[in-house]
């Protein structure tokens, strides 16, 4: 193990570490044995990231002396549902599980958000882990407690706060993810550097293609900040009532790309999450809020990864915009029908801009729509 970090997320008797190394997996048991009373732990995991890494797990609890319980769900979005919520709760509870247990969530942020509603349910709340296998879920999905379930009128609409009580982020398990979704998560460590880290932009700009490529010194590194950076905003504002809402650059016309998708896997969360912070930095520039110079660096730095920042070259699409202002209506950040947007005046100078003009919005997209 050549890089163990720890990052604290603080939030007062519910604080927990981060852990942030490669073969991290192999020490698991050693790390979830304080946590448990009883000798067992219950993994919920899917299809594809059981079948590389349960085995592995079950070995590191084993050497701890506790047992696996095992459930895996089906693979991508369509987990995310009422029905397999329901199914977990019922496995969960016909396997005998208490408030007292662990349950450990091996996979993605899809894996993730399930694993942790279930867990805030369950006999109104048992304990739980993140083992985040993909770079977005390391960077982002794992780190603050967001749990949801997806609804037929939108993504992430069924949910709690609901805070795990570690992470342990193996970087090593990230050799195995796809491109695709390896970009996915570099799009998110880019939002972090845009939303208050400039030095963390320049570093990017010289050292992302090494991140993209997994190069372990500059993957951790860009782990660990990224995760830093989370845990200190969740720690100033747990429920999004504030400063959090700064984590959604890029997300609201992301959101809104995804459901005019209809959530289909030719397009990814990452992904619509690059392009929706590139609109959100370009809408900034026709606001007259920063340089065109700026939003460009922005892009080009997406850009260079394989990231798609035009609209009319995103997969998945045609993308019209009255389509994707209706989406971002019923976005779950609206309150009292204004529709919040995150913008900046700078890189890293991200803000809250707390009612967005829609009409003016949806001719801004309209004309990129135009672009070639």
């Amino acid at each position: 193990m050549t890089f163990p970090k720890t990052v604290r997320v603080d939030l007062g008797d519910r604080s927990y570490d981060i852990l942030i190394g490669d073969n991290l997996l192999a020490s698991a048991g050693t790390h979830l044995a304080p946590l448990v009373k009883q000798k067992r732990v219950f993994v919920l995991t899917d299809g594809t990231v059981g079948g590389l890494y349960a085995g592995a797990l079950e070995d590191s609890l084993r050497g701890a002396g506790l047992a696996m319980h095992l459930k895996a769900v089906s693979d991508g979005e369509g987990a995310k549902s009422w029905g397999t919520l329901g199914e977990v709760l019922d496995w969960l509870l016909a396997e005998g599980a208490g408030r007292d247990d662990v349950l450990v969530a091996l996979g993605g942020g899809i894996v993730g958000d399930l694993t942790g509603l279930a867990a805030s349910l369950m006999k109104r709340g048992m304990k739980f882990v993140q083992v985040p296998t993909t770079l977005l879920a390391q960077v982002d999905s794992s780190v603050g407690g967001k749990t949801a379930v997806n609804a037929s009128q939108g993504k992430n609409l069924i949910g709690a706060f609901y805070q795990p009580q570690l992470v342990l982020a193996d970087t090593s398990v990230l050799s195995t993810l796809p491109e695709r979704e390896r970009l996915a998560g570099y799009a998110e460590i880019v939002k972090y550097a845009l939303i208050d880290d400039p030095d963390f932009f320049e570093w990017l700009e010289q050292n992302g293609a090494r991140v993209v490529a997994l190069e372990p010194d500059a993957l951790a590194h860009a782990v660990a900040v990224s995760c830093a950076s989370k845990a200190r905003i969740v720690s100033q504002d747990e429920r999004e009532s504030g400063v959090r809402a700064l984590l959604n650059l890029g997300h609201t016309f992301g959101h809104a790309l995804e459901a005019a998708n209809g959530f289909k896997p030719s397009l990814l969360h990452g992904e619509a999450v690059a392009m929706g912070m590139a609109l959100a930095l370009r809408y900034s520039v026709r606001l007259g809020l920063m340089t065109g110079q700026d939003s460009e660096r922005a892009s080009k730095l997406l850009d260079s990864a394989g990231l798609v920042t035009h609209l009319n070259c995103l997969p998945g699409g045609p993308y019209p915009a009255d389509t994707l202002v209706e989406a971002m209506k019923q976005d779950k950040k609206v309150r009292a029908g204004r529709v919040p947007l995150i913008l900046a005046r700078g890189l890293g100078r991200a803000f809250i801009q707390p009612d967005a003009d829609l009409s003016d919005v949806r001719d801004f997209l309209d004309k990129e729509l135009q672009q070639g």
